[in-house]
């Protein structure tokens, strides 16, 4: 099982595939942001790599972070991460201090859209 290490947090064992904004929320129990269900729209379950971000990306990621330019080493989108691997974030997007009435829609346990998946 891979390890989350989520600063500020704490580690936790992940289901192998899960994906990472669920599980920020679900296992790490944090208040991590996903406005628009996890569906590589919104860029707000942003969170920043400090070890272990992942080599390939959905098209769809790309083109999101692209769009809403959205830049800096290691920014990636949660939702289109599926942890497959020891990683280490720091979350960038959270319901506190938000103004939001809550974290966001019900996300799908499977990254979606499908992925296309390319190189970052």
């Amino acid at each position: 099982m891979p390890k989350l290490t989520v600063e500020g947090v704490g580690t936790f064992e992940i289901e192998e595939g899960k994906r990472l904004v669920k599980a920020l929320v679900e296992d790490a129990g944090t208040d991590q942001l996903h406005a628009c269900g996890g569906v590589a729209k919104c860029t707000t379950c942003r969170v920043e790599f400090v070890e272990g971000e992942p080599e390939k990306m959905t098209q769809a990621e790309k083109d999101t972070l692209r769009a809403r330019e959205v830049t800096g080493a290691g920014v990636r989108l949660s939702c289109q991460i599926a942890c497959e691997q020891d990683m280490s974030v720091k979350l960038i997007s959270r319901l506190e201090g938000s103004g939001r009435k809550d974290a966001g829609s019900p996300v799908a346990d499977q990254i979606e859209p499908p992925p296309v998946w390319t190189e970052k």
